[in-house]
């Protein structure tokens, strides 16, 4: 049985666009080949950090001999990498996957309708999504190759680069513009295609997690997209508004046009979206393992409610917390203050649903079923990379911890074991649904154990080495300096757990298609819809529930969609206003 033809089995001949099944496959595919794309990206990377001066076969004829002579990676082919492989992890892989691709599916079948209430818009998203990713891994052969700024895009090194860091901007503007549609379609289709009798506060907490994801997308993308466009602006039309005056180069002073920029206003655009985007990556995934816990545990979420309000005050709370990155840049005692204070208030919501999650455990008749695993190990991983960020949150441990490799492993222990194990939890929760057919226990039992092996490895090594001071973005990680000598063992280790990561997923693939041509028939082998499922496990698989009477009320679809663009570009003209406001008072009122 095709996996194209189970997605399409619901109505597909709705006259606005798409069925929701079709469009959550087109995402879930395109993310998951980013994913991948990124994936080997960091292979390259890690095997580059672990035996630096042994060349890579082949890397010459992949990336030409000035960037990789005789196989030995040059350093700019590294900070090359390493940007695409951040960018492309966050805003086309992991991102989308988790509320573009399964929130597409899941939010529709679970609130009880066929539809997306934009569908065509949706799917103008998914183009916009494949596009932007394939520009952004197209860059890598770009002239001069692929940004080399990292995946923040500082200035002024991102407005000296070469031509792959305007692909760059446009593939992240594109990448916004295709999450905005998601987002507006998601919230409307929640608000207008419930089912009679479905309140707000009654749907599924899977549900609201994705609502509060699509909010911090439509509020937070705006003002990132318009530094991308001003920084774009530096880059082709003369403009100064990051590059700053007496910009020295090479010894030689830039000519700009006007008084000049500030690199810093970049990074309040930036991380105004950043660091909300982490909560997108980790709310849907607290959602899912929520839902996973009532069926595999036979219980009910302990303080549901309590639960729910505590995501509410995280979404907004969320918006008050970005400056914790910029500690560095010189802002004042007063404001360092409040964003500490912010940071520790941010963290108290997510403790709170970690404790239901916990408690939901207890006295529960849990099942060791392939998703079961999943859900159970991203709990204490989560709460891992949780912890490791308080540190990050405070100006005086931040100073030393800034800009180390602790930042990877702790940023990567939220995405990696903590979002990705949610996500394949998902995954071989909702098969069965999807395509009427159970997966191969073993083989999940294969790709379980080495993936958990394998990312704890790959990300505490990171911690360890951080704490020592170890840098980050070193293209020989730090064995030209004695003082790091002691760590560069790690690196190994770390690799290790690279490649035992990758070996675990070739389970995983086999797995797919193995469930796919042979695996057993049952449409709920997990007894969802007796204990504990949601709507979506109420009708036989590859379809949503039955249409029946909607919710109604006093607007429109097309009239709340317009009210949700224009939030979105309320924030994209405030993000221009507020930039013009930091460069007078930066430049003296001039």
């Amino acid at each position: 049985m095709s996996i194209i033809g189970v997605v399409t089995t619901a109505k597909t001949s709705d006259p606005r666009g798409p069925s929701p099944g079709l469009l959550a496959l087109g995402f879930a595919v395109s993310s998951a080949c980013f994913v991948l794309l990124a994936f080997v990206a960091v292979l390259l990377i890690r095997q580059q950090l672990a035996e630096p001066t042994r060349p890579v076969p082949g890397l010459s004829w992949l990336f030409g001999s000035e960037r990789a002579p005789e196989g030995h990676m040059l350093p700019e082919l590294y900070n090359q990498l390493g940007a695409v492989h951040g960018t492309m992890m966050v805003f086309f892989g992991v991102v989308p996957l988790a509320l573009s691709g399964l929130g597409t599916w899941l939010v529709p079948a679970m609130i009880g309708s066929r539809r997306l209430a934009f569908a065509r818009l949706h799917a103008a998203g998914l183009v916009l999504h494949v596009l932007g990713g394939l520009l952004l891994f197209a860059s890598l052969w770009a002239p001069g190759g692929a940004a080399q700024a990292g995946w923040t895009s500082y200035p002024p090194l991102s407005t000296l680069g070469t031509d792959g860091q305007s692909w760059w901007l446009v593939a992240l503007v594109l990448a916004a513009m295709s999450a905005l549609f998601v987002s507006v379609s998601l919230l409307v289709t929640v608000v207008q295609c419930r089912r009679e009798g479905l309140t707000l506060w009654a749907m599924p907490f899977a549900v609201w997690t994705m609502v509060v994801a699509a909010f911090l997308e439509l509020l937070a993308l705006p003002p990132f997209a318009a530094g991308a466009l001003l920084q774009l602006s530096d880059r082709h039309l003369g403009t100064s508004f990051f590059v700053p005056a007496d910009l020295v180069v090479a010894g030689q002073v830039q000519t700009i046009a006007g008084p000049g920029g500030s690199p810093v206003l970049w990074q309040h655009l930036f991380w105004f979206l950043a660091h909300p985007e982490v909560y997108v990556l980790v709310l849907p995934a607290l959602g899912v393992v929520a839902q996973l816990y009532k069926v595999h545990a036979r219980t009910r979420l302990w303080g549901r409610d309590m639960a729910l309000r505590s995501i509410l005050f995280l979404g907004v709370v969320s918006f008050l917390v970005w400056a914790h990155h910029m500690f560095l840049t010189g802002m004042g005692p007063e404001m360092a203050a409040f964003f500490q204070v912010t940071t520790m208030i941010v963290s108290i919501p997510s403790v709170v649903v970690g404790t239901s999650l916990l408690l939901t455990l207890w006295g529960g008749s849990i099942r060791f079923t392939p998703p079961m695993l999943f859900a159970l190990a991203f709990l204490p991983l989560f709460a891992l990379g949780g912890l490791t960020g308080l540190p990050l949150g405070m100006a005086a441990s931040d100073v030393h911890l800034h800009d180390t490799v602790y930042v990877v492993g702790h940023f990567h222990l939220l995405v990696g074991p903590g979002t990705l194990f949610a996500l394949f939890a998902a995954f071989y929760h909702w098969l069965p649904r999807w395509t009427g057919r159970v997966p191969n226990r073993r083989l999940a039992h294969l790709h379980f154990w080495p993936s958990l092996i394998g990312m704890i490895s790959l990300f505490t090594h990171m911690l360890v080495q951080g704490l020592s001071g170890m840098p980050r973005r070193y293209w020989d990680g730090g064995a030209l300096f004695a003082r790091w000598q002691d760590q560069m063992g790690l690196h190994d280790a770390t690799t290790h757990g690279a490649w035992i990561l990758a070996i675990g997923q070739l389970p995983f693939l086999i797995n797919v298609v193995w469930t796919l041509r042979r695996g057993p028939r049952s449409d709920d082998p997990w007894g969802a819809a007796a204990h504990g499922g949601s709507p979506e496990w109420w009708t036989g698989s590859g379809s949503h529930v039955l249409d029946g009477p909607r919710q109604t009320t006093s607007f429109s679809e097309k009239e709340l969609g317009l009210a949700l663009g224009a939030a979105a570009l309320v924030m994209f003209l405030a993000a221009l206003g507020s930039a013009w406001i930091f460069l007078r008072i930066a430049g003296g009122g001039r």
